[in-house]
């Protein structure tokens, strides 16, 4: 083979032509040989690997790890190298083709930092593999290094024990305690929910477990790998709403972040979304809800794309939406959307038969929160729970046995500790009624018209003002009910939370 070098313009002396010598092929094979010698004296130690992963050779210098692996040479030559060196990448580097030039393994030898290269004949077909050990402990000669990967290393396995723990449901539909007939057919019924991708309604009062069985569908559903996200309506201003389900582009208004922000729709992708207190979303935001459902598509506010998503609804409230939709204040074509299977999740009152399950296992959580002892119920103390209303359900009863865990040193509640509860276990409305309300006044008898009308005026208070006050008598009970917390306070009462503040304005 011929090379003609010419001289650059300007007059300079032409190069001679340069000649490959004759025996070129004799001299690559050479340098080679030459390299090959170079490896096996620089590097710690190497093998060569044939085609069927096979430790053909080894050098000297790696006969000294085969004690660390266990292995004599004649144990270890002719064997599968994955068989004989744990975690080697070599049969990789066979079967694909591609070099691994730096790379650290870690078996019972050490630590070393290793590269691997695939062997080719004159065709180009992989024929075997060259491994070397470039460098032994290489946590004190490289250290640096090794910290920055370790850290590296150890972040990402938080970041992926968080994203598994946030992805894991936190409930299964075998955690709706109850073995009575309503429960069990609320079992069933979320089982056959979970087998399909239809929209789930979920009808109950409060406390009834409506989350806890929305994170079991999902749980036993096809995504259950996939994200849960949920979102209380009733807990967000209506002005945030929109930006909260659809999300904000880039600079979408003032105060906006510059990357945007996904929407719960996009969160969600792939899994489940949970719509919590669905009775509470404005007419205003209804029709895009169903634009979404139907289209499966959302459009972020301030941006012109439309972004595909594929989620899986399931939705719960505690009011009647049917007599909403009668009145015009919750949207009939949503209602069918969502409603495709409803389930209706009895109260406590219709499965007292799980009273004492439910009793054991929220008496078990209320232990392990509060790192107390655990405390069992008299027969007594069954029977007087089992006469209560409980319109709050089973957020009331465990409220009611949290209460009297902390009042108590005694290991046996009985009914007595119960009675003796700063809150009577009757809900906020009928405390507030007059009905059931003390007095010391005795009952006025009936008294005639004219009789009523010769009364002095002052004991017949205007209606708006008594409405007034039994509005707020009722808004007082009710947040001593549930201690302050004005979300439950809200449910109690029948009305959204930002209903609730703008009463508890009004009433300073």
């Amino acid at each position: 083979m011929v090379v003609d070098a010419h001289s650059p313009p300007g007059g300079a002396r032409e190069a001679l032509p340069i000649t490959l010598p004759a025996d070129a092929d004799g001299m690559l094979a050479l340098a080679a040989r030459s390299m090959f010698d170079s490896f096996a004296r620089s590097a710690m130690g190497m093998m060569v690997v044939d085609r069927e992963h096979r430790v053909v050779w080894i050098s000297d210098g790696y006969k000294r790890f085969l004690p660390a692996l266990g292995r004599a040479e004649s144990e270890f030559v002719g064997r599968r190298v994955e068989e004989v060196v744990p975690n080697s990448l070599m049969a990789q580097v066979i079967d694909s083709g591609q070099a691994i030039l730096v790379d650290l393994l870690t078996n019972q030898a050490g630590t070393f930092l290793v590269s691997r290269l695939p062997l080719r004949d004159a065709a180009g077909e992989v024929i075997g593999a060259l491994g070397l050990v470039l460098l032994d402990h290489p946590e004190t000669t490289m250290q640096p290094l090794i910290g920055k990967f370790g850290r590296l290393q150890r972040e990402l396995d938080a970041a992926r024990s968080q994203l598994a723990a946030h992805r894991r449901p936190k409930h299964t539909i075998a955690s709706f305690i109850g073995a009575s007939p309503a429960a069990i057919e609320v079992k069933r019924q979320a089982r056959r929910a979970a087998s399909t991708d239809a929209a789930v309604l979920l009808l109950g009062e409060t406390g009834t477990g409506k989350e806890l069985l929305a994170h079991g569908i999902h749980a036993a559903s096809a995504r259950a790998a996939r994200t849960f996200v949920g979102v209380n309506i009733a807990a967000v201003p209506d002005t945030l709403l929109e930006a909260e389900f659809f999300g904000v582009a880039p600079g979408a208004y003032t105060g906006a972040e510059r990357k945007g922000r996904d929407g719960k729709f996009k969160l969600a992708d792939g899994g489940t979304l949970f719509l919590d207190e669905i009775g509470d979303m404005p007419l205003a935001l209804q029709a895009k809800l169903l634009r979404v459902l139907q289209e499966q598509e959302v459009e972020p506010l301030g941006s012109n794309q439309v972004q595909h998503i594929d989620v899986r609804i399931v939705a719960a409230t505690s009011r009647d939406l049917q007599a909403m939709v009668a009145a015009g204040s919750f949207r009939a074509d949503l209602y069918y959307r969502l409603s495709v299977l409803p389930i209706r999740l009895p109260t406590l009152r219709e499965r007292l038969a799980d009273l004492e399950a439910l009793v054991e296992a929220l008496a078990d959580d209320i232990s392990r929160r509060s790192g107390l002892a655990h405390k069992s119920l008299a027969a007594d103390a069954l029977d007087y729970l089992a006469a209560q209303p409980w319109p709050g359900n089973i957020r009331e009863l465990r409220n009611a046995l949290e209460q009297a865990t902390l009042m108590t040193d005694d290991l046996v509640l009985t009914a007595a500790h119960f009675t003796s509860a700063p809150v009577a276990r009757r809900s906020p409305m009928e405390a507030a009624s007059p009905a059931a309300t003390p007095s010391s006044e005795p009952a006025l008898p009936a008294t005639p018209l004219a009789a009523l009308q010769s009364e002095e005026a002052s004991v017949i208070k205007p209606l708006p003002q008594a409405i007034a006050e039994l509005e707020a008598s009722s808004i007082r009970e009710a947040l001593a009910f549930t201690r302050g917390n004005k979300l439950a306070a809200s449910r109690l009462l029948g009305i959204s939370r930002a209903t609730l503040y703008e009463k508890l304005g009004h009433l300073g």
